[in-house]
């Protein structure tokens, strides 16, 4: 969706990827945050991109992202 972000390889040390499910209360990964802010795992932000709700979280954010790709996500998944 052409958004700049970070990513980080929690696989690459044990301390790491069970100090990211602590923090978030969140069992699985990968996990996605917005701002900071913990949004969901794997299975809800693929939830949250189908139905546009994750377009709304990030426009409430002030993230620039690619509108048209959200939609083609959409299309290509309907």
């Amino acid at each position: 969706m052409g958004i700049d972000g970070e990513d980080v390889n929690v696989l690459e040390a044990a301390a790491i990827r069970q100090g990211i499910k602590d923090f978030s209360d969140w069992p699985t990964i990968p996990q996605l945050y917005i701002k900071g802010e913990f949004v969901g795992g794997c299975d809800i932000v693929t939830e949250m991109t189908l139905s546009g709700e994750l377009d709304k979280e990030l426009e409430k954010a002030g993230v620039s992202f690619n509108k048209e790709a959200a939609d083609k996500i959409r299309e290509a998944n309907g």
